[in-house]
């Protein structure tokens, strides 16, 4: 699936710098490798996606966590 999404430039920028931050912290064991804009939105879903699959999984309890944050809860 192709998905098309807009972000302010603000929040693009934000992004960016985490990334450019995260960069030089990224371990070789880490999960997605290096990552871009793109392979953090993946990174992003696959985590949501877990929330069902996997719901006790460290991933998906997280992101429930912070899903929940924002008003939005899986019962």
């Amino acid at each position: 699936m192709k998905l098309t999404i807009e972000v302010s430039d603000e929040d693009v920028a934000q992004i960016k710098h985490f990334l450019d931050i995260t960069d030089s912290k990224t371990s070789e064991f880490s999960s997605h490798g290096q990552l871009d804009l793109a392979k953090l939105t993946v990174m992003l879903l696959q985590d949501v996606a877990l929330v069902v699959r996997r719901p006790g999984s460290w991933e998906g309890a997280n992101m429930m966590t912070v899903l929940g944050a924002h008003g939005y809860h899986w019962d």
